[in-house]
């Protein structure tokens, strides 16, 4: 019984308060806002006027959105990213801020990424080889 009671007054101090959760949950959101939801480091960008498109890798995915340069009113947006060998995984869409992210597998395979804003586009040929 001592030892019930003992382990269940550690636990709590080792226990998160509500307070901390939130901030955890707020940091993590923050965090998945800034990359739009892709996981990994930021590979490379690719620039054009009307906005970019950011490709993120892990160590077993590739991801990319297509970013505006001027967040407002909707828009024709898309991004697609095609590992060689298979097929594109596309978001195309009237959006405000962003496309994407779409996520394709890439161990050991290159990709090819493209994206757009209205007329103004942007495409990587093949990378991350």
């Amino acid at each position: 019984m001592f030892a019930a009671a003992l382990w269940l007054c550690v636990g709590g101090l080792f226990a998160a308060s509500p307070a901390q959760a939130a901030q955890v949950a707020q940091v993590e959101s923050a965090e998945q806002a800034a990359t739009g939801g892709c996981t990994g480091r930021l590979a490379t960008t690719l620039p054009f006027a009307a906005g970019e498109v950011r490709v993120y890798k892990s160590r077993t995915q590739v991801c990319a959105l297509t970013v505006a340069r001027a967040p407002g009113e909707r828009r024709k947006m898309a991004v697609s990213v095609q590992g060689r060998g298979g097929a594109p995984i596309r978001d195309i869409g009237r959006f405000t801020r962003y496309a994407g992210p779409v996520t394709v597998g890439a161990i050991g395979r290159c990709v090819y990424v493209k994206g757009s804003v209205g007329a103004e586009s942007a495409e990587s040929g093949w990378i991350l080889c």
